[in-house]
């Protein structure tokens, strides 16, 4: 006969309430999803348990190594891929900074009443015009100051050597300044390195074709992208969510005027640079004006250090002529890069965004390590860039965390 009592030291409340067993216990169901599995539990089951290692975890080791090496050979397809359409991405992202660049001078002649397709046509016309001008007057004198200077290298040198700064170069450094002298004469007046030097004529021929193909393709999609840039933007736009569509259209206005009006404003400067620098040539009697401002315009693209290492390469190769023209050069376009400095570049940058000095130096060497002269060039606005996303979106959202 049974009992009814209650159990010794059970209360009222248990005895009311049986035991109850959870169906799910012992099962694999007892432990939550993505939580390590008993060791008890993965004995019945036959899961891995929790005390096994990371990589014994893996309930299918062999799918999900073949996942991974799967997914790695995707990444080096995309890798090889990306390695090969790598020029024709360069010329996409130059086409496109290049959009960016006349989009200010489009929009200008919108403001003035003329509509954007015809803004385009003036814009481009204007730029063809001034290019055929310009490689008129200077690829002919070009080529014969190009050669002028080696055929006159020779009695070039042979006049620096009778110049008072190659007595004081022969007596602060002894015999060695004339040796170093006598090689660089032969180096340069050997066919056979010049030829080395460019690569080779038909190298060099080949180079020729490329940068020229290259460009066309370049100023091709640009006039593309110029003709179709506010659909971009509006298209670009359309991947945001819907309530942070006008905050990106702003961030987005803002990056590209200021990225517009930073390539402007280099190119202006670079052109500033090469008048100043064929005019001081041109006076002071300096050999190969149209070549160095070729140069000037060349090297001065280059953000922060391109005035300087100008200033440096034409005082240098001006010494060969005397050293009291070069000492005039040097010390007038020394002030000329004052007045840039603080006169000409806030004015002709005053919408561009401002990037630390440090920033720029470290873009500038980045970009031209990876692109060139051109990289060099973009790196800045892309440094710009994202900076102000970083401003703008990325440090509200932290200081809205607390």
């Amino acid at each position: 006969m049974t009992d009814p009592s209650p159990a010794i030291g059970a209360t009222g409340a248990e005895v009311a309430e049986p035991l109850s067993v959870d169906a799910a216990a012992g099962t694999d169901a007892a432990h939550a999803e993505g939580t390590a599995v008993p060791d008890g539990v993965a004995a019945r089951s036959g899961e891995a348990p929790a005390s096994r290692t990371f990589w014994a975890n893996l309930n299918q080791p062999f799918g999900v190594g073949l996942f991974v090496t799967l997914g790695g050979l995707v990444a080096l397809a995309l890798g090889l891929a990306f390695w090969n359409l790598s020029t024709i991405i360069i010329y996409v992202v130059f086409a496109l900074f290049a959009a960016l660049g006349l989009d200010p001078v489009v929009r200008w002649f919108e403001r003035h009443r003329v509509t954007r397709p015809w803004g385009i046509v003036i814009v481009y016309t204007a730029f063809a015009i001034v290019l055929a001008g310009i490689l008129l007057l200077v690829v002919p004198a070009l080529v014969t100051q190009i050669s002028q200077f080696f055929k006159d290298l020779p009695q070039t040198i042979d006049d620096f050597q009778k110049s008072d700064f190659y007595g004081w170069l022969r007596d602060t450094f002894g015999s060695q300044v004339g040796a170093i002298t006598d090689q660089i004469e032969s180096f340069l007046t050997d066919p056979k390195n010049i030829a080395a030097i460019g690569g080779g004529v038909l190298n060099f021929a080949i180079n020729v074709g490329t940068t020229i193909s290259g460009l066309i393709i370049v100023l091709v999609l640009s006039l593309y992208f110029l003709a179709g840039l506010p659909a971009m933007k509006v298209a670009f736009m359309r991947f945001a969510p819907a309530r942070n569509r006008p905050k990106a259209t702003a961030l987005t206005e803002q990056i590209t005027d200021s990225i517009g009006s930073y390539l402007m404003g280099m190119v202006v400067l670079a052109f500033c640079n090469s008048v100043v620098a064929f005019f001081l040539h041109l006076f002071l009697g300096l050999p190969f004006p149209a070549l160095m401002a070729v140069l000037a315009f060349a090297i001065t693209l280059i953000p922060l250090v391109g005035s300087v290492l100008y200033w440096i390469t034409a005082t240098v190769i001006a010494l060969f002529t005397g050293w009291l023209p070069a000492l005039i050069f040097a010390i007038i376009y020394l002030v000329y890069m004052q007045i840039e400095a603080y006169v000409l570049t806030p004015k002709v940058m005053n919408k561009a965004i401002s990037v630390p000095g440090a920033l720029v130096v470290i873009g500038a060497m980045v970009g031209g390590t990876l692109l060139g002269l051109l990289g060099a060039l973009v790196a800045i606005p892309v440094t710009a860039s994202i900076l102000l996303i970083i401003k703008q979106v990325f440090i509200p959202k932290q200081d809205a965390k607390i």
